[in-house]
């Protein structure tokens, strides 16, 4: 199970919450297993976890009938499930139904609601006795959806969740580790992949698509390839283009992709032939800098004591005016979990967070850097996830 429910359970218990209701994509299938295909490719779709505090009731998925199948062919922790919407199966009389097929039939059977609203307004009117005050994840319910204000609920209080839901998912479990374990691996397999073909006249674009077959080889799915060539590399987000790569050009990756629901976000730097001094020294010091924070990093740190040793690391080492909103953040389901590692964040490093601590510089005119690699907080300081250094790499 991907869930910390013991997590889940404190949190709620801090927050003074009777239950909770996932509703963004992220949280749907953090909760349940349940990856709910239109919610991820679009805005709009519904679909929710809800999931009370022990004693309070039984977790339900409340499934839109256009997905039924997904629910019943995906390793879903959560056995209840409310359904809403018209969709049509058919099944003809006599026809053997094999166990997928039984179970879609099952689920295309029960009584539907008219509304994902609708569906979970039932739920706490047949399980809430004892569920006054209910969390609900505002991120996945678009403005025409008041879900605040359920249809016949009455005597429950509902408050805006989001934000409770990043708090547990800061905590990684074992089975969440090692699916990141996996994809950062994958991740440096496909920039070794890419940087396999650097050689003078191929395109950002060509560089591109080795990461991302590699990726697809790996059993991820490709989601960010920021690689850039020469001065181009100090677009933040620059995305493949037709640039062609040309002897002395930094080659620039900030790339990770999505293995079972689960992120990487590692960057790279590599250079076609001798770095200049520039080069060299920038990235030594900003190098030095994801060291110094990793050697930092434990239980009890603060994120924004982390920050301030990462920053003065790279002034003190090469880059005097190095300034940064961040130095790195949480990743998980989400690419951006907490903690956020920011001179103002009030976040405080726990065991079981896994991290990218990184050092971006850009400069237009001369190009970027960037050295980010991904940690798990152990009782007794970091373990990487990496196989590779963040050197600068000389093809």
């Amino acid at each position: 199970m991907l869930l910390n429910e013991a997590r889940l359970q404190q949190v709620m218990a801090n927050h003074g919450l009777d239950a909770l209701v996932a509703t963004s994509p992220e949280n749907v299938t953090y909760a349940s297993g349940y990856w709910a295909l239109s919610q991820w490719i679009r805005r709009g779709p519904q679909s929710y976890v809800y999931w009370p505090a022990a004693g309070k009731g039984e977790p339900q998925v409340v499934a839109s009938a256009t997905l039924l199948d997904l629910l019943a062919d995906q390793d879903v922790n959560v056995p209840n499930t409310e359904t809403f919407g018209s969709f049509y199966v058919e099944t003809q009389e006599g026809v053997g139904l094999d166990n997928l097929d039984q179970t879609q039939a099952r689920l295309y059977a029960q009584e539907r609601h008219s509304s994902a609203q609708n569906a979970l307004a039932a739920i706490l009117k047949r399980d809430g006795e004892n569920v006054r005050r209910v969390g609900i994840d505002e991120y996945g319910l678009p403005g025409s959806l008041d879900a605040f204000q359920l249809p016949d609920v009455d005597g429950i209080e509902f408050v805006p969740a989001f934000e409770a839901f990043r708090e547990i998912r800061a905590i990684k479990t074992a089975s969440e580790i090692g699916r990141l374990r996996r994809v950062a691996e994958i991740t440096e397999d496909s920039i070794k992949a890419a940087l396999n073909m650097a050689k003078p006249g191929v395109t950002e674009i060509e560089m591109a698509e080795a990461f991302n077959i590699e990726t697809i080889r790996g059993g991820a799915t490709p989601v960010l390839y920021c690689i850039g060539f020469g001065t181009r590399t100090a677009m933040p987000n620059v995305q493949p283009s037709g640039a062609v790569l040309s002897e002395g050009d930094l080659i620039r990756f900030d790339a990770g992709g999505r293995f079972k629901h689960y992120r990487a976000d590692i960057a790279r730097n590599a250079v076609l032939g001798e770095p200049s001094k520039k080069t060299r020294d920038f990235h030594r010091a900003l190098q030095l800098g994801v060291e110094r924070g990793i050697e930092a990093i434990r239980p009890g740190v603060k994120a924004s004591d982390l920050f301030d040793m990462v920053v003065e690391t790279v002034r003190n080492e090469g880059i005097p005016h190095y300034k940064r909103t961040h130095v790195g953040h949480g990743i998980g389901i989400d690419g951006y979990d907490l903690p956020i590692l920011s001179g103002s964040s009030q976040d405080v490093l726990e065991e079981g967070m896994v991290l990218c601590v990184e050092t971006p510089y850009y400069e237009l005119g001369f190009g970027g850097l960037q050295v980010e690699d991904m940690i798990v907080v152990r009782s007794d300081g970091a373990e990487t996830l990496m196989k590779t250094s963040g050197k600068l790499i000389s093809i």
